[in-house]
C-alpha cells in the first residue's frame, strides 16, 4: 500500500471525527438557539433554521453511512455484520426522534418543549457516535472505500 493510499485510507476515521464534531456544534446551536428563544419575530425564524438544518445533517448523515458507509464495512469486515445492525437500528430510532422534532417546530411549540426534543436527541446521539468511534474507527484506517466523503458520510 502506498503511502498516498494509507493516507485516504486514514482520512476516513478523521472524516468520521470531523463530522461528529460538526453535528454535535450543530445540536449545541440548536439548543442555545431554544434556550434563547423568543416565540416572535427574527427569534424564531432562527429556531427554525437551526433546527431545520441540524435535522437535515443529522439524517443526511445516517442515510450516507447506511447507503455507502455500511455495506463496505460489511463486505470487508463480515465480522462487525451484528454491531452494523445496532447503529442502523439506532439510526432509524434517531430519525423518529427528528421527526418529533421537526413536527413540534412546525406546530409552534413552546421552546420548553423543543428543549425536551432536544435533549433525548442529544442523548441517543451522545451515546450512538461514541459506540460508532469504538467499534469503527480502526476499522475505517484499513478501509478502502473510493468515494465522495459528502457522498458517504452527509453533506455538512
Amino acid at each position: 500500500m502506498s503511502a498516498q493510499e494509507k493516507e485516504r485510507l486514514v482520512a476516513w476515521s478523521s472524516e468520521l471525527r470531523a463530522v461528529h464534531a460538526r453535528l454535535r456544534k450543530a445540536l449545541a446551536v440548536t439548543h442555545e438557539a431554544v434556550k434563547r428563544g423568543d416565540p416572535a419575530g427574527p427569534a424564531a425564524r432562527d429556531l427554525l433554521l437551526y433546527c431545520h438544518g441540524f435535522c437535515t445533517a443529522l439524517d443526511g448523515h445516517h442515510r450516507g453511512e447506511d447507503r455507502e458507509l455500511f455495506p463496505a464495512i460489511a463486505a470487508a469486515h463480515p465480522e462487525l455484520r451484528d454491531t452494523l445492525a445496532r447503529l442502523q437500528q439506532d439510526h432509524s430510532m434517531i430519525a423518529h426522534l427528528l421527526s418529533s422534532l421537526q413536527a413540534s417546530v412546525d406546530a409552534g411549540e413552546p421552546a420548553s418543549q423543543l428543549d425536551r426534543h432536544l435533549e433525548g436527541i442529544a442523548a441517543i446521539m451522545e451515546s450512538h457516535f461514541r459506540y460508532e468511534e469504538r467499534q469503527l474507527l480502526d476499522v475505517l484506517e484499513t478501509l478502502a472505500l473510493d468515494a465522495d466523503p459528502a457522498v458517504v458520510l452527509g453533506p455538512l
